[in-house]
């Protein structure tokens, strides 16, 4: 799993998740929650396309999580 912005600045570009095969993008936000990686408003991408909660994530499948970001 990468990570993005502050997320990464605090955890790392990667995050090691043990998940079953075929887990929901739900299941993936729940996971990162527990650890405690997890910002309000931020985004979950499966293959550099934003996911809803209900699409799944396969083995070999590039995941990040991108936070609410502000530009100016």
């Amino acid at each position: 799993m990468r990570l993005f912005a502050g997320l990464k600045a605090r955890y790392g570009a990667c995050v090691l998740l043990e998940l079953p095969d075929s887990a929901s993008v739900a299941a993936v936000r729940a996971a990162l929650e527990e650890k405690g990686i997890w910002t309000p408003g931020s985004r979950i991408a499966v293959n550099q396309t934003f996911a809803n909660l209900d699409d799944t994530v396969d083995r070999g499948d590039e995941v990040a999580v991108i936070p609410p970001v502000s530009g100016g």
